[in-house]
């Protein structure tokens, strides 16, 4: 590391020492011409480096981008100035003592100016010189002058609200240190810049003053050494003294026109980021309408009696043709932009498909499919996209809240025909397609007269027969439901995500419903949690209530009834109970059909039974459910028989048993039946009519 360190010293202090030795020796050059006679190859190279810096200045202002990429411009300014000022004097010195020798005696430069600008006429040249000279001191220099001066008062009156907005934003945390030094160091360059131009632009002022006062002096001074020292004619000596002098100012002028036009455009770029040519062209152009009517004023003014029609026309000609044609090529670079973003958006998503972090990521949850499967169902654009959305709003007005999205995926390692279902990575339900046939149920009923394979429902494990898509027709005429694929699909799915609501309920999303509250039940809320219950325990309030299929819809009603026992229960089951019978009316309307509740009653054996296995502590509370084997399994036989008898017979109904027994009853149920429901009697709502079709005893 030092040896290369060592190397690379010596090639980069000769070139910074050679650069500044350059520029040293540059200056001492321009005050050496103020004081030492120049001859006319020279001051022709002298004239045309000024005006060739001009420019170049001149170039520089309009592509940049910012006022402040060009800070040296001040000091670029008061060099440039000095430079014409010092070949102003050479001049004046070389046509005072060579004038009379005729047009060529300052060189080329000048005489070539002073034959192209004037076409041998001194007054033409006084003239245009005059022109000029207004142009650059009156109009540019003096507004140019103006905009510095107010740019530079703005500028530092503004300095300590943005040191603090800076301050602000780093302590914060929006910006580092580094980037705080940065923003700071803008600021105060921005100062120094509109400072160094407000006083700047006078020495634009001070050359075109100069400028004036040097061409009078060679002119009239000229013309008095012609006649009293080499004996020309008062004429002859005005005309050549004159046309030098006019030649001279023009030389040094145009150059300082164009400086101060730079200077100009630089204090006036203000706010617009960007080239001047983008800056100009794209604001002018960003009103097509604008360009329509300008492009109808300019025609009517073609068509008025003594205007030359031609340039009007052409110029109308023009301004319609952009007027139309800046919104399509906008419209196609929308285009363009889009596409791109889009093509970015692709080849990031593919990239972060393909990352480490997202095979890590699993979705809540997620549809895979065998090979054979995929090709029809993976497609953004299939069917199955739509209806899952559609699913999914179904059972946020059915419970309350959202349910994840549904990823769609192939999975080679599963048979072609097959299908998995997935909540949280892991496999809860699998199935398969027949591509080409439609699903039959029958359930007890008899096997339809038409070719097919026997199967299980994947939903409900009914028995059913997969039948070839062409006999549709002919089995909705024997009175049979065929069934395509995406609705067996979607059935099992929908179970699948009914049986696993309390797993889909995030914390994230028990907050999110909370935040969408009025703000008296967020107030609630606040008051509740965490002094009573936490945040955690209400959501385990809320997925209890969606393990067993109860919605939560009517949040601020879930959040008065937890408001009220909070603070004197402690077990979330408790008041999860207790919730269940402040909401009963939803709970039997929603099971309710027609207003009429049918319900399988527990029976007096099985009630003694459940109230007998309850074990209770000193204070009298559950402490524990303890019932023989024996009798677990006889009770599950009997549920089974009953239960299967009447789904078959096509009822929606609840089993009721008392309140204490309820929460240990489901618990064995939902083991064979997972979507039954289980009442208490405290449950069962006053405006609901009542009907037994059942009893387990």
């Amino acid at each position: 590391m030092t040896m290369a360190a060592t190397a690379t010293e010596p090639l980069e202090q000769p070139s910074s020492l050679f650069n500044e030795t350059a520029f040293a020796l540059g200056i001492i050059c321009i005050l050496l011409v103020l004081f030492i006679p120049l001859p006319s190859v020279l001051l022709d190279l002298g004239l045309a480096f000024s005006i060739t810096v001009a420019i170049l200045i001149l170039m520089v202002s309009l592509w940049i981008t910012r006022p402040t990429e060009f800070s040296s411009f001040p000091m670029i300014l008061l060099l440039a100035t000095m430079l014409r000022l010092a070949l102003n004097v050479a001049t004046t010195r070389i046509i005072l003592s060579h004038g009379h020798e005729g047009p060529h005696a300052a060189g080329h430069v000048i005489a070539g100016f002073a034959s192209f600008v004037m076409g041998g006429d001194f007054l033409i040249g006084l003239i245009v010189f005059a022109i000029l000279l207004t142009v650059n001191f009156i109009v540019i220099t003096k507004g140019a002058s103006r905009i510095a001066e107010v740019a530079a008062r703005f500028t530092l009156d503004a300095m300590p609200g943005k040191q603090m907005a800076i301050d602000a934003d780093l302590s914060a945390g929006l910006i580092d240190e580094r980037e705080a030094t940065r923003r700071r160091r803008e600021v105060e360059d921005e100062a120094a810049f509109f400072g160094a131009m407000d006083g700047a632009s006078k020495f634009v002022r001070g050359d075109a003053i100069a400028g004036l006062i040097i061409t009078v002096i060679n002119a009239c001074g000229g013309a008095m050494i012609g006649v009293l020292r080499h004996g020309m004619s008062l004429e002859k000596s005005i005309d050549y003294y004159l046309k030098l002098s006019v030649g001279d100012g023009l030389v040094t002028q145009i150059p300082a026109l164009v400086i101060s036009l730079a200077a100009g455009l630089l204090v006036s770029k203000g706010g617009v980021r960007g080239s001047a040519d983008k800056a100009v062209l794209d604001q002018l152009g960003g009103y097509p309408r604008a360009m329509l009517i300008s492009a109808g004023v300019v025609g009517a003014l073609g068509l008025a009696p003594g205007l030359p029609f031609l340039p009007f026309a052409a110029l109308a000609g023009g301004l319609a043709t952009l007027g139309f044609a800046i919104p399509r090529r906008e419209a196609a670079e929308r285009q363009r932009r889009d596409d791109g973003a889009k093509e970015v958006a692709r080849v990031q998503e593919e990239k972060s498909k393909q990352s480490v972090k997202e095979l890590l990521r699993t979705a809540d949850i997620e549809l895979q499919f065998g090979k054979q499967l995929s090709r029809l169902f993976v497609d953004p654009g299939s069917e199955l996209g739509s209806r899952t959305a559609r699913l999914r709003r179904k059972f946020a007005r059915q419970y309350g809240f959202v349910v994840p999205e549904i990823r769609v995926s192939d999975e080679l390692a599963i048979s072609p025909k097959s299908y998995q279902i997935r909540i949280h990575g892991s496999v809860v339900a699998a199935g398969e397609l027949r591509p080409g046939d439609v699903l039959v149920v029958v359930g007890d009923g008899e096997k339809p007269n038409f070719p097919g394979d026997e199967t299980r429902e994947p939903a409900f494990g009914m028995r059913a027969f997969w039948v070839p898509e062409l006999y549709s027709s002919d089995l909705k005429r024997e009175g049979y439901t065929p069934v395509d694929n995406v609705s067996v699909l979607l059935t099992h799915l929908a179970e699948v995500i009914g049986t696993n609501l309390a797993q889909l309920l995030s914390y994230k999303d028990m907050r999110s419903l909370i935040d969408r509250l009025d703000p008296e039940y967020k107030k609630l809320a606040d008051e509740i949690c965490p002094a009573h219950i936490t945040y955690s325990g209400l959501q385990a309030v809320l997925k209890m209530l969606l393990a067993e299929r109860v919605s939560i819809r009517n949040l601020h009603i879930i959040l008065e009834a937890i408001a009220e026992v909070a603070p004197f229960i402690r077990r979330v089951e408790a008041i999860g109970e207790h919730v269940r019978q402040r909401i009963a009316q939803q709970i039997c309307g929603d099971l309710s059909e027609g207003g009429r509740l049918k319900v399988v009653k527990l029976g007096n054996r099985w009630e003694l039974a459940f109230h007998q296995a309850l074990r209770r502590d000193a204070k009298g509370e559950i402490v524990e459910f303890d019932l023989d084997p024996r009798r677990i399994e006889q009770f599950s036989t009997e549920v089974g028989k009953l239960v299967n008898k009447l789904q078959g017979e096509g009822h929606q109904f609840a089993i009721v048993s008392t309140a204490e027994a309820r929460p240990y009853l489901r618990m064995l149920i939902e083991r064979l039946f997972p979507s039954l429901v289980v009442l208490s009697h405290a449950e069962i709502s006053r405006s609901v009519n009542v009907t037994a079709i059942g009893s387990l005893s």
